[in-house]
């Protein structure tokens, strides 16, 4: 026992353990700290086309609800808003409000809009919050304001008031969920799984093909062996995505569009976190995993996938900018369900790939070159036999 005590490997190993129980639980208790006590920080606009009713009841939901408001949007820019995730809900007083409200056998419609492509958290507390407000419209509406309306109308009071017990009952909540994705948590959670599996992957690559580089830049040359590897590396990331995607299709099929869809936005952050994940390798070595599984903990928070970013702490927030998940994952948002912001996803994965090759090139080049082989051994790697002289 006291020999395995002693081994480097067996103490390796249990650092390995302790490093990843701290890590692990202190980036996680910190991370979804933010919830529910930032739900605060989503946004909701409402959109008052009613100037009489409408307008009080604006007036009192935007003193009630828990989030920020957006003012001063028209329908369809908090529809456009709403669609790109920069809006959580849009709450829509229609102009005929007051009208229904008051004419018998009508009823009038408060309008919901919900995007579903989106994170679990943020579909499942919007739709508390509807659910809240919906129940409360007859209890928490103030009576005396409709009936301070109703006798602008030179209605007498008694009326009035007969008049607004029976309209309270005829506010009718209508959600209006837009891309909805299929049933099942599988589906909900392909996005993260997706992005998780190829940056995973990409990670554990990463200290493998610089250990490779490493061992060849003094055969090859630095700038040759460098130039090889990222060429493995984009067939690789063209390549190896196929396995997921195919499964995850294989299970739950969206066309051959979708696929192809997917197949390149998972290349793309393949690659992305190949080069990403490579920094620390170049600088640290085998040692760079000390960097990189923090960084994929971290990422698997910033992604987007639990938690949405304007609910995330600041650390995290600062993070989904340069996290290869983040743009994935809501690029399959967008494939897989539906949703706006394509381009500006797509130029920021594109970007974060672009930049992290570019360090790694710096880096490379500074690096001093690998010691070039012997002739006997280059002539033995070549399989001419060497002569003794």
């Amino acid at each position: 026992m006291k020999s395995f005590l002693k081994n480097k490997g067996i103490m390796a190993g249990a650092f390995m353990m302790l490093f990843y129980q701290i890590i692990m639980i202190s980036i996680f208790m910190w991370g979804y700290s933010a919830v529910p006590k930032n739900v605060t920080d989503l946004k909701v606009a409402i959109v008052n086309e009613d100037q009489e009713t409408g307008a009080r009841l604006a007036a009192q939901l935007s003193g009630n609800l828990p989030f920020k408001l957006v003012d001063g949007l028209s329908l369809e820019k908090a529809k456009t808003e709403l669609n790109e995730r920069d809006l959580q809900l849009v709450i829509h007083i229609p102009q005929d409000f007051t009208a229904k409200m008051t004419a018998q056998g009508e009823q009038a419609n408060l309008d919901f809009l919900v995007n579903q492509s989106n994170s679990q958290m943020i579909t499942s507390s919007i739709q508390n919050v509807v659910n809240q407000i919906s129940k409360q419209l007859v209890a928490q509406t103030q009576t005396q304001s409709f009936t301070a309306l109703l006798e602008q109308t030179q209605m007498p009071k008694e009326q009035a008031e007969q008049t607004v017990n029976s309209v309270m009952n005829k506010i009718s909540p209508n959600i209006i969920s837009t891309h909805v994705p299929p049933a099942g948590m599988h589906n909900l959670m392909a996005p993260m799984f997706l992005s998780m599996a190829s940056y995973v992957g990409a990670m554990i690559y990463s200290m493998m093909s610089i250990g490779a580089l490493n061992k060849l830049k003094g055969q090859l040359g630095k700038g040759r062996a460098f130039l090889s590897l990222q060429g493995v590396n984009v067939l690789l990331s063209l390549i190896v995505p196929l396995v997921g995607v195919s499964i995850y299709f294989g299970i739950h099929g969206y066309g051959a569009e979708a696929f192809i869809k997917t197949w390149l936005t998972h290349s793309l952050e393949m690659f992305a976190a190949i080069e990403f994940t490579s920094i620390f390798c170049i600088l640290a070595g085998q040692a760079g995993m000390l960097i990189n599984m923090p960084l994929v903990l971290i990422q698997s928070i910033a992604c987007g996938a639990a938690i949405p970013q304007e609910m995330m702490p600041g650390f995290f927030k600062f993070m989904s900018y340069i996290s290869p998940m983040f743009y994935s994952v809501h690029l399959d948002y967008n494939t897989l369900f539906g949703g706006g912001g394509t381009s500006g996803y797509l130029t920021g994965l594109a970007l974060l790939a672009a930049g992290a090759l570019l360090v790694n090139t710096v880096i490379h080049s500074l690096k001093p070159a690998g010691a070039k082989k012997a002739p006997a051994a280059e002539a033995e790697a070549a399989g001419v036999p060497s002569v003794q002289m």
